[in-house]
């Protein structure tokens, strides 16, 4: 573990058996209440895409906006957001994934990107990969060039890498079990 990934990890609170027996949640509340580690992790996976030039960070719904928005800011671009169903306003599309038991699915505004723009997806936590999946088939159905994936924490032990192969993936606190 480097030093980046200590510091932050440090700020981060885990839950155990929260949402449900078993399951150890990662609280990124207390690390964004901390103005040096919320900056400190903004800058760094900005940095990570700014060689890449991206013209539109998008944020997955819901703590992916805590970290897009202040990511394309800091990049100098335009930001998105994929939301849950009934969210947007105006027209959309939409993408139905499945979850471990049942679906979910995404929707984004038919307007919110044009075909070639360069797009930086961004959320607070990869773990199965369903939910950017998800966000990454509604931005190849409007056209735009995925750049990659911006995660602050990975739970590298739910393999959810698999389902974003192809695309480079960025994350700057893992969790192995």
């Amino acid at each position: 573990m480097n030093q980046l990934e200590q510091k932050l990890k440090a700020k981060i609170r885990e839950i155990p058996d929260f949402p449900t027996q078993g399951v150890s949640f990662k609280d990124i509340t207390t690390l964004l209440r901390d103005g040096a580690a919320f900056h400190l992790a903004v800058k760094e996976l900005a940095e990570r895409y700014r060689a890449r030039q991206p013209d539109l960070v998008v944020g997955i719904e819901s703590r992916g906006f805590l970290l897009g928005a202040p990511i394309a800011y800091e990049l100098g671009c335009g930001v998105e957001v994929v939301r849950k169903p009934g969210k947007l306003p105006a027209s959309k599309i939409r993408v139905e994934y499945d979850l471990e038991y049942g679906k979910d699915a995404l929707e984004i505004h038919q307007d919110a990107i044009t075909p070639g723009q360069r797009v930086l997806l961004v959320d607070d936590l990869l773990a199965t990969g369903g939910t950017s999946w998800a966000a990454a088939e509604l931005v190849r159905r409007l056209g735009g060039e995925i750049l990659g994936f911006a995660f602050l924490i990975e739970l590298a032990y739910l393999h959810g890498r698999r389902r974003l192969a192809g695309y480079p993936v960025e994350t700057l606190i893992t969790y192995e079990l």
